[in-house]
């Protein structure tokens, strides 16, 4: 997925994605340990993502370009 700003926020991700319907779909499934960014859990919504990050849902993984 590619970004145009110099970062984008975890939660702003997963619903740019699809991997999230809402906000707080995308809230639950961090809150939740659902999400793994570059291989690890993350449980920070705010967590910033720069290009090469490499996030996993859902089944689906994608980079940030």
């Amino acid at each position: 997925m590619k970004i145009t700003t110099e970062y984008i926020r975890l939660e702003q991700f997963l619903k740019l994605c699809g991997l999230a319907d809402t906000g707080g779909q995308a809230k639950l499934m961090i809150q939740e340990g659902q999400v793994e960014v570059n291989g690890e859990t993350e449980l920070r919504r705010g967590r910033k993502l720069y290009p090469h990050d490499v996030v996993k849902a859902d089944g689906k993984t994608i980079e940030v370009e």
